[in-house]
């Protein structure tokens, strides 16, 4: 089946500092956001890439693409106030049906195999989410205090999540909600079950200074 892709970045990167958003932010020479951008064009030359970014921060992308001569084909869209407003304006420029993968701008180091394995799974079940094991304790807290959670149990969702692309779009006709923390969120909302994927722990989200430093060493 045909595939697309929607890279978000629309974060103001305020927890990792600096002048600039973090998806513009240097990793190795160039932006953070070249090397996502560049892991799904590894995946599949061909297929269609939108980048959701803010649209005050459109000029900034343009210079930087210019200055790094950064020729990766992709569309870019400007996003909205929280992720579901982003996903949605990027679904809205994926043409046709397929599949489609929705995957945090700031992961760059996500691999061809994990992409590939998402996808395929979408293909089987309609939805599919990459996963890790929980590795610290976990505590949640209660009206008395705080208790224990059993973290064999518990797992942490990472991107791409990849949808039938019929799927996603009946998923977003459903009206904004603050408990919609992700795509699987909302595509559950409406009865489906979200396969499992088994994730990369170096797939790591980079958001603070710290998770930059670790984004190099693996890049390195």
């Amino acid at each position: 089946m045909p595939c697309s892709a929607i890279l978000v970045a629309g974060g103001s990167g305020k927890r990792l500092g600096g002048p600039v958003p973090k998806q513009f932010q240097s990793l190795k020479g160039r932006p953070l956001l070249m090397w996502t951008i560049e892991a799904f064009h590894r995946h599949d030359r061909d297929m269609p890439l939108i980048v959701v970014l803010p649209q005050a921060h459109f000029d900034i992308w343009k210079a930087l693409c210019t200055g790094h001569r950064f020729s990766v084909p992709h569309a870019v869209v400007a996003g909205g106030e929280q992720r579901w407003h982003s996903v949605k304006a990027g679904l809205e420029r994926v043409k046709g049906d397929g599949l489609v993968a929705v995957h945090d701008g700031v992961r760059p180091l996500v691999s061809t195999d994990l992409i590939g394995r998402c996808f395929s799974a979408a293909d089987r079940h309609g939805a599919a989410i990459p996963v890790v094991p929980v590795a610290p304790s976990i505590r949640e807290t209660t009206a008395e205090g705080s208790r224990a959670l059993d973290r064999s149990r518990l797992l942490a969702v990472q991107t791409p999540q990849c949808f039938h692309t019929d799927l996603l779009r009946k998923a977003f006709e459903q009206p904004y909600d603050s408990a919609f923390t992700d795509e699987a969120t909302l595509v559950e909302r409406l009865g489906v079950e979200v396969h499992l994927v088994e994730g990369e722990e170096h797939n790591i989200k980079v958001t603070t200074s710290v998770d930059m430093r670790v984004a190099e060493l693996l890049l390195a």
